[in-house]
């Protein structure tokens, strides 16, 4: 009996999305894209039931994996995508590089990679509601309450699951997952960039526009320029001028590197040697490697500090504090100099960076190798290496001009471009995130490398979609 006959059924029982009857148009497809959106904004919106908002143990800052993950801290979008990029992630290593064999030529094998995604999706996020709550995320909590929240994630985690299925099956455009990640960046941006709150500890408020407008103020009434030099580059790590700068800079620097190609001369076989070009993206990777690390980060972090309290409250076991050392300051984990998640954390300012340079240096060095090694991994396991690439150009009945069309020998063409510009955009991607963190741009550099990737997807997207609805016989040619 095969894992198909095993596993049928639970698949018969798993909530499922179904195709729609019919191709919806592009107007319909927005509409249901933006149900999808303004559910999760309003998930965003809502606290978890049952815990105490603004406690010593809840208050958490904004890190940048919660950006990643499309978390909001004590609603019912607390663990955000997570489970379903760790999930996905962990499923797809384990069918990519053949340590579980499956054939998704056949039905059979694609029923069973999905259903057992969405089972990996429950259980990963299981396992990090159960380390919020017992790690002391929300407190103290009683057995009932405990049950409670840990019913509200997942619910939570399965109507997320859903949507991004809805999406993906024709309802919508895109998936969940990256329109989520660019909204919730977008959320911040917007938030570091208006909000209202204060004045701070430094005489201004959270955003830098009234930030802006009141030293502005200030400064045309007493003569005095104080704040607007604080402006400039705040030390308490609030949004300033100097990351809103920085922040359009890295934007139009990564809309230029998305859209540049490298171009392989190529010859249509079927056609009579008709020479043409194909383009490969200079990042080839595009953000996938930062979403590797990125999840990475979050299991190391959540890990730690579930256990933390419970095994090494006073960092008095010289073995764990290699790992981590915390100290909890006002609700706050804050990661101590000397453990690994210490220099797994982004210095968030300039200031931080003068006076610890040997932490902002080997963050930046991780944060880079690890966009490395994904990289080549995801391209080993995606069916982007050149061998797959070969293949498919074998089967589409193309080939280099001057050489056979040989898989082989096709395949020692393209190690000549694939390879490197995998190296090159893992490090060209993990620079920029380690660099603009330390800049302290809005929206973290990670989430900006995120977002502007996933809008150029979605710009791509729609001109296609367009295209398809202007010209029905293209859509016949390419089966959609």
């Amino acid at each position: 009996m095969g894992a198909y006959e095993v596993l049928s059924p639970v698949f018969r029982v798993l909530p499922e999305v179904p195709k729609p009857p019919r191709r919806l148009s592009l107007r319909e497809r927005l509409f249901w894209t933006g149900i999808v959106l303004l559910t999760y904004l309003a998930m965003c919106q809502i606290p978890l039931y049952g815990i105490k908002l603004g406690g010593e143990p809840f208050a958490q800052p904004f890190f940048f994996w919660q950006v990643v993950m499309a978390s909001r801290s004590g609603t019912l979008m607390e663990l955000g995508i997570g489970p379903i990029v760790m999930g996905g992630l962990v499923w797809e290593v384990l069918v990519g590089s053949g340590i579980v064999r499956l054939d998704l030529s056949t039905r059979e094998g694609r029923v069973l990679f999905a259903g057992v995604q969405k089972i990996m999706t429950f259980l990963f996020g299981a396992y990090e509601a159960l380390a919020y709550i017992i790690g002391g995320r929300y407190g103290r909590l009683d057995p009932f309450t405990s049950f409670l929240v840990f019913a509200q994630l997942m619910a939570a985690t399965l109507v997320v699951l859903l949507m991004d299925e809805m999406l993906q099956k024709g309802w919508g455009l895109g998936s969940a997952v990256s329109l989520f990640i660019a909204a919730g960046v977008a959320q911040q941006i917007f938030w570091e960039l208006f909000s209202p709150i204060g004045p701070m500890a430094d005489g201004l408020y959270v955003g830098v526009i009234p930030s802006a407008v009141y030293a502005t103020y200030v400064y045309i009434s007493t003569g005095n320029a104080t704040l607007l030099r604080t402006l400039v580059a705040r030390p308490t790590g609030f949004p300033d001028l100097t990351g809103l700068v920085a922040m359009i800079l890295f934007v139009l620097l990564l809309v230029f590197l998305e859209s540049m190609r490298i171009e392989i001369p190529i010859a249509l076989v079927r056609y009579g040697g008709l020479r043409g070009r194909l383009p490969l993206k200079f990042l080839y990777v595009s953000n996938i490697p930062v979403i590797f690390a990125s999840a990475l980060y979050t299991v190391i972090f959540v890990f730690t500090q579930a256990l933390w309290p419970k095994i090494n409250p006073g960092n008095t076991n010289p073995w764990l504090n290699m790992i981590a050392m915390y100290n909890v300051t006002r609700g706050r984990y804050v990661p101590l100099k000397g453990s690994l998640v210490y220099y797994m954390s982004p210095p968030r300012t300039l200031a931080a960076v003068a006076e610890d340079p040997i932490h902002a240096v080997v963050y930046a060095l991780l944060l880079i190798i690890l966009s490395v090694l994904f990289a080549l991994a995801w391209v080993q396991i995606s069916g982007m290496d050149p061998r797959s690439q070969a293949e498919q150009l074998v089967k589409a009945r193309l080939s280099v001009p001057g050489f056979r069309s040989s898989p082989k020998v096709l395949a020692a063409q393209l190690e000549r471009y694939i390879w490197p510009l995998t190296v090159l955009s893992g490090i060209i991607v993990g620079a920029i995130a380690a660099v603009s963190d330390m800049i302290g741009v809005l929206g973290t550099g990670i989430g900006i490398l995120l977002m502007v990737g996933i809008l150029v997807q979605y710009y791509q997207l729609l001109a296609r979609e367009r295209a398809l609805e202007m010209y029905p016989m293209l859509a016949k040619l390419l089966g959609e």
